[in-house]
């Protein structure tokens, strides 16, 4: 009985958690072994979230204390509990249309609340009801005087309704409200998503041979996160060794994975809890989750440049003087190719760096996937901004069964190292999911030069 109160009091504190500023982990533990890796076992991994009676009671909690919300008049002291409602809705995907009064009326005072409530009622609003509350978060707009909260009230606009009108009302405003807006980076990105011609970039993506074949840094393996500009379909992940190879089966052929890298918010990558940036992380290891719904499997502990120092950037053990510790953004440029430096795609994961977003990892998932059946994106369940990789847990006791995780933190210990690179690139806008032949030929011809 005690291990089922435990179980549901850590998921609807992932779920609040979700809802709110991220409260900072516990001292992590220390990166696992390349043996210890590939000596790992499904049998010795367990979720008992993941189990019938784990999700059940955390699903009938999550309900009741949804009810509840819904059961009261919305006062001061229900709308602090709006955050947690709509991540569980979000989540859960249970019908938002409930929240829809409860929504309208926080957008109402929003100017008047603090930047984390905003953050978080915003982030509802463009997850779950934007059509409803476009028009209210348009009227709230221009009090809100802070440029992240500003930019997840823009892209709600924009999602309800995108024009060239539109756009330049909204960048108009932004000009008024930021003047220094080319000073900080979500403002950055969503001055380029207000032009009133967007960029076509895949017109003007290079060669993804290019891509594939550059070294990043000699000595250390690189995985490829290869996904579609409509991240609502699951992207492939591969895995280049140190001698430029990609890793293969026994029997030769080439080892890959499906990975969602889609925000349950849809947000971009700049933005907290937005999509995975596209661009470079680097990869310290493994990492254990503290978030029930992520589960025990080793995750790779990816770094976004600026989270990570320079010196952690580079994988070096002295440590470099505090000028040359420092990031500048053409050293972000210089890891690629030359025929990839400046892609402006390739420049969010910077930006989301000096956004100040973190911990965007590669880890597995414990989320029933049924709650997400008819979505281009099923079985995969969307996350806080992770590349997520399929799973499959014991309804009985939750042991894990079956791990497309696993088999990614393997492959990389295949190269004999787990600190390395991850690329995150749209290849394309195909209404589909990556396949393995979509890059088949890239692979190969980069592995031919």
């Amino acid at each position: 009985m005690w291990e089922s109160v435990v179980l549901v009091l850590a998921a609807l504190t992932a779920i609040w958690q979700s809802a709110h500023t991220p409260v900072p982990n516990p001292v992590p533990q220390p990166s696992l072994t390349t043996a210890q890796v590939m000596a790992l076992q499904t049998a010795d991994l367990k979720a008992p979230i993941a189990s019938a009676l784990g999700e059940r009671a955390v699903v009938t909690a999550a309900a009741a204390q949804l009810q509840a919300f819904l059961g009261q008049p919305f006062d001061a002291v229900s709308d602090e509990e709006l955050p947690v409602a709509l991540e569980a809705m979000a989540l859960f995907r249970w019908d938002a249309g409930s929240l829809r009064p409860a929504l309208l009326q926080a957008l109402s005072g929003l100017s008047q609340k603090t930047v984390d409530y905003q953050r978080a009622v915003l982030t509802g609003a463009h997850t779950l009801l934007w059509q409803d509350a476009a028009p209210q978060v348009m009227a709230v707009l221009p009090q809100i005087n802070t440029p992240k909260e500003f930019a997840i009230g823009a892209y709600t606009v924009l999602r309800a309704s995108d024009s060239p009108p539109l756009r330049a009302e909204l960048r108009s405003l932004m000009l008024r409200q930021f003047p220094q807006w080319d000073r900080i980076a979500q403002l950055i990105a969503l001055e380029r998503r207000l032009r009133p011609e967007p960029s076509d970039d895949l017109a003007e993506r290079p060669a993804l041979s290019d891509l594939l074949r550059a070294p990043i840094k000699l000595g250390y393996p690189v995985v490829y996160s290869l996904q579609r500009q409509n991240r609502a379909y699951p992207g492939l992940a591969l895995v280049r060794g140190t001698d430029g190879r990609f890793v293969r089966h026994g029997d030769g052929s080439l080892f890959s994975i499906s990975q969602l890298a889609l925000a349950k918010s849809r947000l971009p990558g700049t933005v907290t809890n937005g999509n995975t940036p596209q661009g470079l992380f680097v990869i310290k290891g493994t990492v254990s989750a503290t978030n029930v719904w992520i589960g025990p499997t080793p995750a790779l502990q990816s770094k976004l440049p600026i989270e990570a120092t320079r010196q952690e950037f580079e994988h070096l053990d002295a440590v470099l003087d505090s000028p040359a510790n420092v990031w500048e953004e053409s050293q972000y440029w210089s890891y690629f190719p030359r025929s990839w430096q400046g892609f402006s795609p390739l420049r969010e994961a910077w930006l989301a760096g000096l956004a100040g977003r973190d911990e965007i990892w590669l880890h597995g998932d414990t989320v029933n996937p049924d709650y997400y059946r008819n979505t281009s994106y099923f079985p995969f369940a969307p996350s806080a901004g992770c590349m997520v990789a399929i799973e499959a847990w014991s309804k009985e006791d939750g042991t894990l069964l079956q791990s497309d995780q696993l088999n990614l933190v393997k492959a990389l210990a295949t190269t004999g190292s787990l600190q390395a690179y991850l690329v995150v690139v749209d290849i394309d806008d195909r209404q589909s999911p990556v396949a393995l032949a979509d890059v088949y030929n890239d692979i190969l011809l980069a592995e031919a030069q």
